[in-house]
Formats: structure tokens, sequence, C-alpha cells
């Protein structure tokens, strides 16, 4: 019998295997393809070290872009620390002026570069990137070079003034992460869009209640969800102040480590009445007793046993709106967030008790959902009618 020996590529798939609970599997092989050993050693090492799901499943994929990038640009790989001339290229190639470009096609990332980028579909922004996702990939280097050892010039007079001054040629306007606010008529219509049978609509009929009935949670917090999370609690109230009112479901959701908390906060959140039946429907009709609440379910009405990825809970979210006859471009998983605090101030839900379930550590943040709502029923603007 011959032995085929393994390719490069194939060993670090094998060796990514072993953070398929973190990396989207259907990536898995891309990213061997543009990871070095030493990448994935880094990458495993942090894992090993306690790293946040999050945070690590963003290195890896800004990881895989840079070296992208690096080879495009160069004709090399990412080099470990990188010097600052490159740091200063890779500004230069993400952040322009648009109307000089109109002019000089030769300023701002050359075409070849771009071209090699979206055939590998890492590059699908027209026009220069954002400057947050430009600082975010800058941090992901600086902390994987800190992560070998290494320092960087990450720090370097040139680099902050190149991208001051990058920011403003840009002209970019700041995007809002959610053009509309998913709010309870959104919600409904969404929910009617679920109203079939299939274990798919039990899954998103559960998803999206959760979602917003526990203040509006974040994409990663929902795929991150397990079942070991959730614990009953004694039936509530529909009318607190009425004792005669029905009973309804009441559970708690620990929610570990988020965006702006770690595992030792131990938050927790409230379910309450049709969320809480809904979502245990979903675990009953998909026999899931531990694990990860959220999974896919393929085209049989199999379950997977991995946990739908963030991007998915954004895409669920954008078909569902189709169905609703929605515009889908308008909606995304973090309008799930801004409107649960929309529809709370709506409701007359003063800010501190909306603030408990929703979590937000900023109150000038979750007021600005306030604002917005309130200055439509507010007198400042009716001055002259």
């Amino acid at each position: 019998m011959t032995i085929v020996p393994s390719t490069p590529i194939a060993s670090r798939a094998d060796e990514l295997d072993a953070l398929d609970a973190i990396l989207p599997f259907d990536r898995r092989d891309q990213l061997a393809a543009l990871l070095t050993d030493g990448d994935v050693a880094t990458l495993k090492h942090l894992a090993q070290e306690g790293m946040g799901e999050n945070t690590l499943r963003a290195l890896a994929s800004d990881l895989g872009y840079l070296e992208a990038w690096c080879r495009l640009a160069t004709g090399d790989p990412l080099p470990w620390p990188a010097p600052e001339a490159l740091l200063l290229k890779f500004v230069a190639h993400h952040l322009w002026d648009p109307a000089k470009r109109a002019e000089d096609p030769t300023h701002g990332m050359p075409i070849e570069v771009e071209s090699g980028l979206r055939a590998g579909h890492l590059l699908k922004a027209i026009g220069p990137h954002a400057p947050a996702t430009v600082r975010r990939r800058l941090t992901s280097w600086s902390i994987l070079t800190r992560w070998r050892g290494l320092t960087g010039s990450f720090g370097a007079p040139s680099l902050k003034s190149a991208l001051r001054l990058a920011v403003k040629a840009s002209n970019r306007p700041r995007q809002s992460k959610s053009k509309k606010a998913v709010t309870s008529d959104v919600l409904v219509k969404l929910l009617e869009a679920c109203a079939g049978d299939r274990l798919v609509d039990f899954r998103d009929s559960a998803l999206l209640l959760t979602a917003f009935a526990s203040g509006g949670r974040r994409r990663s917090e929902v795929a991150g969800l397990r079942v070991e999370d959730l614990a009953d609690e004694e039936p509530v109230r529909a009318d607190p102040s009425d004792k005669n009112s029905p009973p309804l479901p009441c559970l708690s959701i620990r929610l570990g480590r988020t965006k702006t908390t770690n595992a030792a906060d131990n938050e927790h959140v409230l379910l309450i009445g049709r969320p809480v039946t809904a979502l245990k429907r979903w675990l009953a009709e998909a026999q899931i007793k531990d694990g990860p609440v959220f999974r896919r379910v393929d085209q049989w009405g199999n379950v997977d046993r991995r946990a739908l990825t963030p991007q998915s809970i954004n895409l669920i979210l954008k078909s569902r709106c189709k169905q609703a006859g929605l515009d889908p471009a308008l909606f995304s998983a973090h309008g799930l967030r801004s409107g649960y605090l929309t529809e709370a101030a709506n409701r007359g839900i003063p800010l501190p008790e909306a603030m408990q379930q929703s979590l937000h550590k900023s109150v000038t943040q979750a007021a600005s959902y306030y604002n917005n709502a309130e200055r439509k029923h507010g007198r400042a603007a009716r001055l002259i009618v």
C-alpha cells in the first residue's frame, strides 16, 4: 500500500479541526490555505490560554486576511514582526481618497491586489474600507505580534499620522449596524414567516423571540448559548400587581463571557412567557438536551451538533425578512438589540429597567435609542406645526 504524504495545507486543516468549536467549518479549508504553520500554532496556543471564542474567531479571520493581502501586495508571507513600511502600505491600500482615485487609478489598493482578494472572497467592500475595520485588523496584527514575543511598530508616530490623515481623506460616512430596528411590529411579521411546522421554523421562531426578549442579545451571545446556561424559575404573574392573573413560565439565561463582561461576572437575564414556550418547544422537537441551543438544520431536517455561527444568526434574520416581505438590506441582527431598547422606550419603560435586561454598560449608548424614539413624541419638534 502506498502512503500518500500529507500536504502542508491538509496538515493545517487537521490542526484547525481542534478549533472547530471556534472557527466556522466552512472556512476551515480556506484558512488552512492562507495561514502558516506558525499562525495555526499561535491560534491553538491562544485557545489553550483561554482567550474568548469571539476574540479568537476575529483574530483568525483577520490573520487570514492579512496573510492573503501580504502575499498579493508583496509576493511574500506575512513577516514577523512587520516592518513599519508594511504597516503604512496596509493603511494606504485600505484607506484612500475616492476623488483622487478617480483621477489616478494607482491611488489606493492596486487592481491586482484587489482582484486577488475578491477572487478569494476576502474583499467585499466597494471603495475605501471602514476606518474601524482597518484599526481592528491593525490591533489584531499587534496582538498576534506580542503573543509571538515580538515588538512591532504599531505605536510609531508615522503610522498614527497616516491613519489620521487617511481616515480624513477617505471621507467615509459612519455606517449604522442596522438601518432599521426590529421593533415589535417587525418582529410579528418575522414570526409569521416562521409559522410552519418544520424544525427550522421552530428554531427560527425560538431564536428571534429569545434574542429580542432577553434584552436584544448580540448575535455572538445567541450563537454561544448552551442548554447548560438555561435554568427554570418559578412561574410569574402576567400582571405582578394582580394575584389572580395567569402564571407565565420563566427561565433565566446565564450569559457568561460577553462583549462587555467576562465569565466571572455571572450576568444573567430572564425570559418570560411566549419566548420560554418557543425555546422549550425547539429543544424538545430537536431533541437537544445539552450543548449548543441553536444549531444548523439541513434540508432533510437533521440537526447538527455544532452551534450556529454569529454570521448565521444574521443570515437567518435577513432570510426571514425577505420571506416577510421586508427589505433584508435594511435589517441586521443588531436590529434586535436596538429594537428592544426602542420598543422599551415606546412603551414607557424606564431606561434603568431596560438596561437591566439589555445589560448595556454605557448609559449614553442605551439612551441614544430612547432619545430617537422619544423625539417623535416630544414637544420640542412641535413648536411650529
